[in-house]
């Protein structure tokens, strides 16, 4: 019998985010204290981040069911040594502190077979947020995109609150934001976001500086397009194995930095048979539909075009979400 197989089907995992000092240790702290998480299942804690503050494990309800491991170097990252620290303890869950400096894509690519996202929760320090943000984009963006909440720990009420709010939403519309108080007060991020296009219209018109809000809320909330007609400027993709009358159209979008820069596409029926090659620019009216496709290997969206016009590329090529 191999390793893989003497692990569990599935492992929940409960992974936490953030930077040096954000405030990720005493919300664990105070989550393995809490009887209501912590009925007896053996818990492995990894800990990818030592800073001040330590665990009192003596504090943590059912403290005997829990294995501390520290992870002192990247190295350790792999799916070998994971599964290993698995074994040996017989973790039915893991808690995970991760480095704030290490790429997210190490520990999934690390994920022994079997471990399963349970819950992903990132926080920051508001004070230094901004900082942050500004010089190393690429970490802060790896922190967000995969959250279900983002937690402001030390905010007041004297800081840019929509400042804060802009940066998470830029990246995800999907994660909760909270922003709590050095006095333990928490408010909710409530602030609306309005799409920077009418999604009730006729005909929704997509501005070649909206394409990538576009996408990404046409992937995260498909059901609110289909039936619907939109019209937007796209960047035509083509391959000889679909039907001559099927594309693909949509834009590059950047969602972080250059280094992230990706073509984002939506199958398209065309109208009629046209001679349409990879890279030629269409204005394109179509109604959004969902079914299946030779693209996506079973069900995705689908623009069924009304109207297809060969057009001058635009002068706003690059979409992104500033």
């Amino acid at each position: 019998m191999t390793i893989k197989k003497q692990l569990p089907t599935e492992t929940p995992v409960y992974l936490f985010l953030g930077f040096l000092e954000s405030g990720k240790t005493k919300f664990i702290q105070e989550t393995m204290e809490d009887p209501r998480f912590s009925t007896g299942e053996r818990t492995l804690l990894l800990v990818a981040e030592e800073g001040v503050e330590e665990y009192e494990t003596i504090r943590f309800a059912n403290a005997e069911s829990v294995d501390l491991v520290v992870l002192d170097d990247k190295s350790q990252l792999s799916e070998e040594y994971l599964t290993e620290l698995q074994l040996k303890y017989g973790s039915d869950r893991v808690v995970v502190e991760y480095n704030g400096m290490w790429s997210l894509e190490d520990f999934f690519n690390a994920m022994p077979e079997g471990w399963m996202i349970n819950q992903v929760m990132t926080f920051f320090d508001a004070r230094s947020f901004l900082t942050y943000n500004a010089n190393m984009r690429q970490l802060v963006f790896d922190k967000i995109d995969n959250a279900q909440l983002v937690v402001f720990n030390r905010y007041e009420d004297s800081m840019d609150k929509m400042a804060l709010h802009k940066i998470v939403r830029g990246i995800s519309r999907r994660c909760d934001i909270v922003y709590e108080r050095v006095d333990g007060r928490a408010d909710f991020d409530d602030i609306e976001d309005p799409l920077p296009f009418d999604i009730n219209a006729p005909i929704i018109q997509i501005a070649d500086r909206d394409y990538a809000f576009f996408y990404r809320d046409l992937t995260e909330n498909l059901e609110a397009y289909v039936g619907k007609t939109v019209k937007f400027k796209g960047l035509v993709a083509t391959d000889k194995r679909l039907d001559p009358k099927d594309i693909v159209v949509g834009r590059h979008v950047m969602t972080c930095c250059e280094a992230d820069i990706q073509y984002c596409g939506v199958a398209c029926e065309l109208p009629a048979l046209m001679d349409l090659k990879t890279r030629d620019w269409i204005s394109i009216t179509a109604k959004v539909e969902f079914k299946k496709h030779r693209i996506y290997k079973g069900k995705g969206p689908v623009f069924v075009a009304e109207k297809v016009i060969v057009c001058e590329e635009p002068e706003e090529q690059l979409a992104t979400f500033y």
